[in-house]
């Protein structure tokens, strides 16, 4: 996903999308220690998508710190 997909999304379900991808990337890494992950590179990008996502919710969380 981008990083404007992840800005669409309000805070409680940037968390949910985060918690969902987290356990993506779980199941992932089940799958290639068992030899069932055929493309690898999967694992890369949720990583990244994970790391998208959590930069948008410092930003969002900067900026409800920054107005108040």
């Amino acid at each position: 996903m981008k990083a404007d997909d992840f800005r669409s999304i309000d805070l409680q379900d940037l968390d949910a999308r985060i918690q969902e991808m987290r356990k993506q990337l779980f199941n992932l890494r089940m799958q290639l220690h068992s030899s069932q992950l055929s493309n690898t590179n999967r694992i890369r990008e949720m990583r990244r998508d994970i790391s998208r996502a959590l930069t948008v919710k410092r930003e969002l969380i900067s900026q409800a710190g920054n107005q108040s």
